[in-house]
């Protein structure tokens, strides 16, 4: 039975070692990879490192570096772990590893870069260790949503779940603007509110219900009615818009509006058993006026007051908005630009349909004048939430 010296004395036999000081130039073009404990990585690390302890290391590596003909710098505190590291990245298939001797210590001792890297708190690794799992995420994905801003237009039947699922998240900044207070009607589906808060303003019902899931969580709170007057001052530095409103004035004063901005907006409507989610990413595809030009006349359009909604409908469709924003966050698979995803509820089906930008779009067409902020509530009354 081999002793742990010959067992390392092997695995040096067959890796390639590197001092700190010949491997240092690299930072920054190569990626290198931590394989320390999570409490020592916490004091210190080479910038940029991919961290990865080496007890999860085998079912976890390919999901951190998938290109396995990419260089490879391997450390760990004194240049033992990184040995055996680098051997099972080899036998893994990767194909050019190197192993840095002495460790982070020694680098450190040699006075070469490092830096205190931005952890999650223990209790936030325990709170999102679901995620932590998912290589597509990750810490580094996680920090992302925590950094994030969200505004929610509306803290209603898709405001709901929709903000509630982002605040469960982890998405750090959540803004709500609402004009309304909580009535009993409102129960049905907005599943933001209760009986105990009926008669407050839906703001801080929000606030309320947000807070109380996620206490990394700050939630700014806009109790005014949204308009030509306030609306870029309002939207202003949040990185995506989740709109809920439910008539058409709102919905061309936010589309102009983030066109200026540059913010996508992660779009959903609802009508008795059928819902709508699309993404409007200023530019890059086709904005709310390349998908509806103009507006049909208020008595074709009716509100979910006047014609009614399945209470749990807004949840689904209210859900698959939160899934789109955080999509744009972290940048994963493939946003709803450019579709249309209706659901059925009654068929229980979804259909997407492509929507490309029109050429002649008046907001956001290559031949298209300034963009002008203005009130639209002479096209059709507005609705209630």
């Amino acid at each position: 039975m081999s002793t742990p010296r010959e067992l390392l004395n092997a695995a040096k036999a067959e890796i390639v070692e590197a001092e700190g000081a010949a491997v240092a130039p690299l930072v920054g073009t190569v990626t290198f990879l931590d394989v320390r404990e999570p409490d020592e990585y916490e004091q210190g690390a080479v910038p940029g490192a991919v961290h990865l302890p080496r007890g999860h290391l085998e079912f976890q590596v390919e999901g951190k570096i998938p290109n396995k003909t990419a260089p490879i710098v391997v450390y760990c505190a004194g240049g033992v772990r990184s040995a055996f590291a680098a051997k099972t990245l080899q036998d893994l298939g990767y194909t050019d590893v190197t192993s840095v001797i002495g460790g982070f210590n020694k680098w450190k001792d040699d006075g070469l870069p490092w830096t205190t890297p931005r952890t999650l708190t223990p209790a936030q690794r325990n709170r999102y260790q679901r995620h932590l799992l998912l290589p597509e995420v990750g810490e580094k994905g996680q920090q992302k949503l925590l950094d994030a801003k969200v505004l929610m237009l509306g803290a209603g039947g898709l405001g709901s779940p929709s903000a509630l699922y982002l605040a469960a998240a982890g998405v750090g900044n959540i803004g709500i603007i609402d004009m309304d207070v909580v009535d009993e009607s409102n129960l049905q589906r907005q599943i933001l509110h209760n009986l105990d808060r009926v008669g407050m303003r839906k703001v801080e019902s929000a606030k309320v219900a947000l807070t109380s899931i996620n206490p990394d969580l700050t939630v700014t709170t806009y109790d005014t009615r949204l308009g030509a007057d306030n609306i870029l001052d309002i939207i202003d530095g949040y990185d995506v818009i989740v709109d809920g409103t439910d008539n058409f004035p709102t919905r061309y004063l936010v589309n102009d509006a983030t066109l200026l901005k540059k913010i996508p907006v992660v779009h959903g409507s609802i009508f008795r058993f059928e819902g709508q989610v699309t993404v409007f990413d200023p530019y890059n595809g086709p904005c709310y006026r390349c998908l509806i030009p103009e507006p049909p006349p208020a008595e074709l359009a009716p509100s979910c007051a006047e014609a009614g909604v399945l209470g749990v409908l807004p949840g689904i469709v209210g859900s698959i908005q939160a899934l789109e924003a955080i999509k744009m966050i972290l940048g994963l698979g493939e946003p709803l630009v450019g579709r249309l995803l209706a659901f059925d509820a009654l068929e229980e089906s979804f259909r997407s349909f492509k929507v490309r930008r029109d050429p002649d779009c008046p907001a956001c067409g290559p031949n298209a004048g300034p963009i002008v902020i203005a009130e639209y509530d002479d096209l059709c009354m507005p609705h209630a939430g």
